[in-house]
């Protein structure tokens, strides 16, 4: 499948909330950009070895801009200082994408949470649902007042948004939002570990849609050497035990996208043709797990002795 990738100009730098940064991106002709729902995100090309994920958060019928917002981390790994510092007014950055793992699935019901940066890819969500007549709410925390981005945008959903700074209301009320939910609801969820995995411990997983932005914790699996046949290439590589199935496979000449190597971005999703994976990425639903039509294959590896990939 072909991925869009161009460079693309910064027309627009605004601050939606302290520490948080957003940016419209334009084609510097002029042309449409592709077309994205609901949930999608892009990969930002920073330079060498600094790529990064970031939820498209403006309006999908506009076809001439993205929109995405990033949050100033003074411990992170690079990306948000570089976004931050040295991406200016005009300036061009190579944008890939999109991609969506976060898709909003048709329900007559929402319940959407989020918290800090995590409200980016639920803004379009909620106008989603606004325009499908679909009953919702919102509840949205972060650490401060000033932290929380956009509140001006969700200022005319009205009483339908609860905004709830955690210096004034302490930790989300998530009992409040998710007990005894209505039938055919589901809760979209968006935000730091630690609340993705309250919301998890609350909300029965088949009305659960998450999206992370770091790994989340998986059991210990055995790292055994297997095959991995690429039905395209007409070549088999061996995955020593301490290596990944990406790298295994790249080491061997074949080029595949990837991004962030953790299992979170669902660049490296790859068909899975035969054998069984061992799923261990932040992104596929349980479903999709099961029924082991693809992989991320920058961290998952084989049930099994041998896995035929589409490369």
């Amino acid at each position: 499948m072909t991925v869009y990738e161009a460079e693309l100009v910064v027309d627009r730098r605004e601050f939606a909330a302290d520490g948080v940064l957003a940016l419209t991106l334009r084609h510097p002709l002029g042309e449409d950009l592709p077309a994205w729902e609901a949930g999608a995100h892009v990969d930002l090309v920073l330079g060498p070895g600094l790529e990064r994920q970031y939820s498209l958060c403006g309006d999908p019928a506009d076809r001439s801009a993205w929109r995405i917002a990033v949050l100033r981390e003074p411990d992170g790994r690079g990306g948000s200082a570089h976004v931050h510092e040295q991406l200016g007014q005009g300036d061009k950055v190579r944008v890939r994408g999109p991609r969506n793992h976060f898709r909003l699935e048709p329900a007559p019901r929402y319940r959407f949470v989020a918290g800090g940066i995590g409200i980016t890819p639920i803004l379009p969500m909620l106008a989603a649902a606004e325009a499908a007549g679909a009953e919702w709410s919102l509840l949205y925390g972060g650490r401060t007042r000033d932290s929380i981005a956009f509140t001006e945008e969700l200022a005319r959903y009205g009483d339908r948004v609860t905004v709830a700074p955690q210096d004034e209301t302490g930790l989300l009320d998530l009992a409040s939002v998710l007990a005894d939910l209505p039938e055919e609801t589901l809760v979209y969820c968006c935000g730091p570990g630690p609340l993705l995995d309250a919301v998890e411990e609350r909300c029965p997983a088949d009305r659960l849609r998450v999206e992370r932005f770091s790994p989340k914790d998986q059991p210990a699996g055995e790292n055994d050497e297997f095959e991995v046949e690429l039905a395209q290439s007409g070549r088999t590589v061996t995955v020593a035990p301490d290596v990944s199935v990406l790298d295994a496979v790249r080491a061997a000449g074949v080029e595949v996208l990837f991004s962030c190597t953790e299992g979170t971005c669902g660049t490296c999703e790859t068909d899975v043709l035969e054998g069984t994976p061992d799923h261990r990425d932040s992104v596929l639903t349980e479903e999709e797990r099961e029924s082991g039509e693809t992989m991320m294959i920058c961290v998952s590896r084989c049930r099994g002795r041998r896995l035929v990939l589409d490369l």
